[in-house]
């Protein structure tokens, strides 16, 4: 709850199954308007200049899960909701 989206990889994939060795940058997509549960897709760009697509579950399990999220975690909620700004 600190504003990072979490996700989850499919069962059976995992960072030695994607081979990624740290020299890759990503691109998460489908996550604008996050849904409980939802789906996502991250772009691996290898070094190579290769990319791999990967579907991802967004592990926000909850409606207000969501609402923490887009205001960038639990804190910024609280606080927003004390100040009458949420």
């Amino acid at each position: 709850m600190m504003g990072v989206l979490p996700s989850q990889f499919p069962e059976g994939t995992d960072a030695a199954t994607l081979k990624l060795d740290g020299t890759e940058t990503f691109d998460l997509l489908n996550v604008a308007e996050p849904q409980p549960r939802g789906k996502a897709r991250l772009l691996i760009h290898r070094k190579s200049g290769k990319t791999d697509e990967v579907p991802l579950t967004v592990r926000i399990d909850t409606p207000i899960e969501v609402e923490y999220y887009k205001h960038g975690g639990i804190l910024p909620y609280v606080l927003r909701q004390i100040l009458g700004m949420a």
